[in-house]
């Protein structure tokens, strides 16, 4: 192999794939990107054998061929080099890195050791603009379950047919629901692992337009015009989680976002060993306290607009506010539904985005 590339474009494909390098230490191939020539472009893969990531960048090759070679001293070599234009030759698995200024050999591996990360064939069954992609998976990420003592809950639930869909995320504590509208051509039902899902958002901050999906044999595609993610889905069942939202409210409170997320995280300082904070709807004011033994202790107050009887709840205040970063509008709403049920927490002007909180136990 041997071509000529820019190094900023050079730099931008590692930085695409690098994250997804596997650390097994058993497996040392997959501490590799490979570079392959394709069709007149040069093409960087990655996988850890669950997720796999491809990019393309324009090169001018002189000769084709392929190499695998360590991720991390590549990426911090080539982050590192200042000159424009840099030179690759391959001889032996050997990989000749030459600029201006620097005279280069980085040790590699054969690539025919390198596993081959599968093509989805056939048409896509749905297509999304990037940017509405990652700001649905944005919104689901936080309430994705840490855990992995329920497979399908450490995992977002993405569902469409008829040009319409959502994708859920919930660790038995709180829940995400986010409506998406996409175009469709088959119904999807797939559970994408966590790790998925954060390489699929960092793909949508780097793409423009649109998104194409494909599936098959539980494994799922996500394409855009240089870059295409490949991934296992979750082998599992999602529990019926429409059963937890409750349908109707009690009691309704409107409250302008920003002072009730900054008297929350007030409130925070002051909170327990279990994140604690007590809140209480009466009056048109809401009223939100903590204590703590050593610490302290803290009462603030905040005008809302209440709807129906008063109301009361003890709650984690970092799901508080994790649902309140990604809510948009300037204005919230909290729906009470009963003692001992879920909170649910909307945005005033977006009907795309429910947030459902389950009281601490008093």
């Amino acid at each position: 192999m041997k071509l000529i590339i820019n190094q900023k474009n050079l730099r931008r494909a590692i930085g695409l794939v690098e994250k997804v390098v596997s650390k097994n230490t058993t497996l040392p191939i997959l501490g590799n990107i490979l570079l392959k020539t394709e069709n007149g472009r040069l093409r960087l893969s990655a996988t850890n054998l669950e997720l796999g990531i491809n990019t393309l960048v324009g090169v001018k090759i002189e000769e084709v061929g392929e190499i695998a070679i360590p991720s991390r001293i590549l990426a911090d070599f080539i982050g590192t080099v200042q000159d424009e234009k840099i030179t690759l030759t391959t001889k032996n698995n050997i990989l000749n890195v030459n600029s201006e200024n620097y005279k280069t050999s980085i040790l590699g591996f054969d690539p025919k050791d390198f596993p081959i990360i599968p093509k989805i064939k056939g048409d896509p069954v749905a297509s999304i603009s990037a940017q509405a992609l990652k700001n649905g998976l944005v919104k689901v990420l936080d309430s994705i379950a840490v855990s992995e003592t329920r497979p399908e809950l450490a995992g977002v639930l993405m569902q469409f047919k008829d040009n319409a869909g959502v994708l859920v995320s919930t660790d038995i504590f709180r829940l995400t629901e986010v409506s998406i509208s996409l175009n469709t051509t088959s119904p999807v039902s797939v559970i994408l692992p966590r790790n998925t899902v954060t390489e699929l958002i960092r793909m949508c901050s780097d793409s423009e337009g649109d998104i194409q999906i494909k599936y098959e044999d539980n494994q799922i595609a996500f394409l855009a015009e240089d870059i295409e993610l490949v991934s296992r889905v979750v082998d599992g069942t999602y529990p019926p989680y429409k059963n937890v939202i409750p349908d109707k409210f009690i009691s309704r409170a409107l409250i302008k976002k920003s002072d009730f997320e900054n008297n929350v995280r007030l409130a925070g300082l002051f909170a327990s060993s279990i994140s604690d904070v007590k809140i209480s709807c009466a009056n048109d004011k809401l009223t939100i306290k903590a204590k703590n033994s050593d610490k302290g202790e803290i009462e603030t107050d905040i005008p809302i607009t209440l709807k129906n009887e008063p109301f009361e709840a003890s709650l984690n205040y970092k799901y508080v506010l994790d649902g309140l970063k990604n809510m948009p509008g300037t204005e919230v709403i909290l729906e009470f539904t009963g003692n001992g049920s879920p909170l649910i927490i909307r945005p005033s002007d977006d009907k795309t985005l429910t947030y459902l909180i389950m009281p601490l136990r008093s």
